[in-house]
C-alpha cells in the first residue's frame, strides 16, 4: 500500500478526518518551502499538498493565481518542486506528499521520466487539474508503476457514470470540489455538500478529501462528518500573499489557522465517535 492508503486507513482506525493543508512551491521564494511543510506537519497536517507553478492556472481563483506568478519570478521548475520534495523527505519519511498541479509541464518532461523521478524525491500522489481521467490511462499506468496514487478530481455537477469512470481510475483518494468555481471562490453549501459526498462515498470505499472551500475551523468542522479529508489551500496562500515579506509572521499565522482547524475538527471526531 501507498503512505496515502496506509495514512487514510490509519485514521479511519481511530476516526478521525484528516487535514491537507496546500501551498504553492517556491512561494513567495524557494528557500522558505520546505521549512514551511514541515510547520504544517507539526501544527497538525496529515498529508501535504504541493502545488506546482503554472502560467495558466485555470481552475484557481486570483489568490492562488498571484502565488503561481511569484513563484514563477524566482523560476520555481517542475523539477524544483521535486528537489524541494526530496529535500523535506530527509527529515520527515512519513507524511504523504501530493504534487498538485497541470499538465503541460509533465509532458514536456515526460510520463515515465516524470513518475520515476516523483518516486525517486518521495511523491506519493500526482493531482493533474486538466487531465481528465479518459485521458489519462498512459500517465496513470506510469504513476502506478512506481507506487504513486493518481488522484482525480470530482465537481459538484459530474453525473453518476463519470464517477464510476474517476472511482475506476483513482488511487488514494478521490477529490471533491465543493464549490462551482475556482479556488476560493464563493462561499459552501455545506449541505449540498455532504448530499455530494455521501452519494460518492456510497458508491466506493476509497477516500473522499472535500477542497475548494475550507477556510476556517468553522467550514472545516461542518463539512468533516462526511468527508474523508478536508482540504485547506487559499485560507493558508493568502497569508504568504500578506506577509510575503515576513515569513516568520505568515508562519504562525499559517501554524496558528491550521492549529485551530485540527482543533475543530478532532472535537468533531470525537463527538462522531461517542454517538458511534
Amino acid at each position: 500500500m501507498s503512505r496515502i492508503t496506509d495514512r487514510f486507513a490509519a485514521l479511519r482506525r481511530d476516526g478521525r478526518t484528516a487535514l491537507v493543508p496546500y501551498v504553492t512551491a517556491g512561494d513567495p521564494r524557494p528557500e522558505v518551502t520546505v521549512p514551511l511543510m514541515h510547520a504544517m506537519v507539526e501544527a497538525g497536517a496529515d498529508l501535504l499538498e504541493l502545488g506546482v507553478p503554472f502560467s495558466d492556472p485555470m481552475a484557481d481563483g486570483p489568490v492562488i493565481q498571484l502565488a503561481n506568478e511569484r513563484a514563477l519570478e524566482h523560476h520555481t521548475s517542475l523539477h524544483d518542486v521535486l528537489d524541494m520534495v526530496r529535500a523535506f523527505r530527509q527529515q520527515d519519511t512519513a507524511t504523504p506528499v501530493i504534487v498538485m498541479g497541470y499538465l503541460n509541464p509533465i509532458e514536456v518532461m515526460g510520463y515515465a521520466e516524470f513518475a520515476t523521478a516523483a518516486a525517486a524525491a518521495g511523491v506519493d500522489g500526482v493531482i493533474t487539474v486538466d487531465m481528465p481521467p479518459e485521458e489519462a490511462e498512459d500517465f496513470r499506468r506510469e504513476l502506478l508503476a512506481q507506487g504513486i496514487d493518481p488522484i482525480f478530481l470530482l465537481a459538484p455537477t459530474t453525473n453518476d457514470a463519470r464517477i464510476r469512470k474517476v472511482i475506476d481510475a483513482a488511487s488514494g483518494f478521490i477529490y471533491y470540489v465543493a464549490l462551482k468555481g475556482v479556488t476560493g471562490a464563493g462561499n459552501l453549501d455545506t449541505e449540498e455538500v455532504g448530499r455530494r459526498v455521501s452519494h460518492i462515498r456510497a458508491m466506493t470505499d476509497i477516500p473522499v478529501g472535500v477542497g475548494f472551500g475550507i477556510k476556517d475551523a468553522d467550514s472545516a468542522r461542518a463539512v468533516a462528518p462526511f468527508a474523508d479529508a478536508v482540504v485547506v489551500g487559499s485560507a493558508i496562500v493568502r497569508q504568504i500573499e500578506q506577509y510575503s515579506d515576513k515569513m516568520d509572521t505568515a508562519t504562525q499565522h499559517i501554524v496558528a489557522l491550521l492549529k485551530d482547524i485540527r482543533q475543530a475538527l478532532d472535537s468533531g471526531d470525537t463527538a462522531r465517535l461517542e454517538q458511534a
